[in-house]
């Protein structure tokens, strides 16, 4: 874990974002285009949205500026796009038509700026039966079929944070849909609308996963596959702690490390014989529960194994690889990922912490030259007396 130190711009210096306030994958979408050095300004409501996490916390708001604009104020839609007028990319994550009666929806928005990049995010997209709907990434991921392939074949399926949806399904997606939109827009001068909608993104994640299944090297049940938990050689197991280490010896040679560290023998055979699995899966889970997760952990270090402690998120940030690296930050006194990925030329950082709503209203204003911003709009000169 390091200190953050004051970084470069990053990649994207120079590039302007509208970020219209949301919770969820928008502002981690936008906080990735923070982090790779765009000028974020953050478009907030008063009173803000959000799920209880003090700002001054909100780790996703870290690198950007906060404006408070009413967009259902006479003036609100006004506001928004004098900014827009002036922006590379506007991100939005309401359902399919809010965006469009606030007044800042494409068509008016392109009006504007017809090199604009709109962004749209959204769990089921802009079309389709449920685009009205209201949902959460465990109800987008149930519905592509990747919750299912998750957890235990004796139990339900287990929930992934909000990682596999909300952000890998729809901030990554949302943000190379930009990126590649951002690119054409200055190759032709023309905008258009990112429709990225999480069961895309997610059902797209699993494009590997459909391809075995149409080969016959997937079977579509939970803990029966070479990568969900059911082989043997690739999954978790308590120590005698009560921790776990996970295992992913796949290949021939790791595979053969992996037993002899582990101290099981005659087990060769068992890496291609499905029928020998089960047995496998007992004895080492029988070895792992001799022994704490230091203590194996001890015994796997420096090898070729593929063996690994799981940690906690406090504990993550000490290990001495991600220490070593600098993935972990502190900015601010709060320990945080650090941005990624990583570019030779032009390094990203933490700047700034997270953006508390409205306190950059007025620079933003200023930077922007958008007057109409300033909490104390500047008064139109006095006429002069009549000689």
């Amino acid at each position: 874990m390091t200190e953050a130190k004051t970084p470069g711009h990053g990649p994207l210096g120079g590039v302007r974002v509208v970020e219209l306030a949301g919770i969820g994958p928008g502002p981690f979408a936008a906080m990735l285009l923070a982090d790779l050095g765009a000028d974020v300004v953050r478009v907030d409501r008063p009173g803000g949205p959000g799920l209880g996490i003090a700002p001054a916390l909100d780790v996703t708001n870290r690198n950007k500026r906060s404006v408070i604009v009413d967009l259902k104020a006479p003036d609100g839609p006004a506001r928004v796009l004098d900014l827009v007028e002036r922006a590379d990319v506007l991100i939005e994550g309401y359902r399919p038509g809010v965006a469009e009666r606030l007044g800042v929806g494409p068509g008016d928005c392109h009006a504007r700026n017809p090199r604009l990049v709109y962004g749209r995010m959204t769990g089921w997209g802009q079309q389709g039966p449920l685009a009205d709907r209201a949902g959460h990434d465990i109800a987008y991921i149930a519905l592509t079929g990747t919750l299912g392939m998750i957890g235990d074949p004796d139990g339900p399926p287990a929930v992934p944070a909000n990682l596999l949806g909300d952000y890998a399904g729809g901030s990554l997606y949302l943000v190379v849909g930009v990126l590649a939109a951002l690119h054409h827009a200055r190759a032709t001068g023309t905008g258009q609308v990112v429709d990225a909608a999480i069961v895309d993104g997610t059902a797209h994640l699993s494009a590997m996963i459909h391809g075995m299944l149409a080969a016959g090297a997937w079977q579509d049940r939970r803990g029966a596959n070479l990568l969900d938990g059911g082989c043997p050689y690739y999954g978790t197991y308590e120590t005698a702690d009560g921790r776990h280490m996970a295992v992913g010896a796949l290949e021939p040679r790791f595979y053969a490390e992996f037993l002899r560290l582990l101290g099981i023998d005659g087990q060769s055979e068992a890496h291609t014989d499905v029928t020998r699995w089960p047995e496998l899966r007992e004895r080492v889970a029988a070895r792992f529960r001799t022994r704490t997760r230091d203590e194996w952990t001890a015994r796997f270090d420096g090898s070729d194994a593929c063996v690994a402690p799981v940690l906690s998120l406090r504990e993550a940030p000490h290990h001495p690889h991600l220490a070593a690296r600098g993935t972990f930050t502190d900015h601010a006194g709060i320990t945080q990922p650090a941005p990624a990925p990583r570019f030779s030329a032009t390094p990203a950082g933490v700047r700034t912490g997270p953006a508390r709503p409205g306190a950059d209203t007025d620079d933003v204003a200023r930077d922007w030259d958008v007057p109409r911003l300033l909490s104390s709009p500047p008064k139109p000169p006095k006429p002069s007396n009549p000689q």
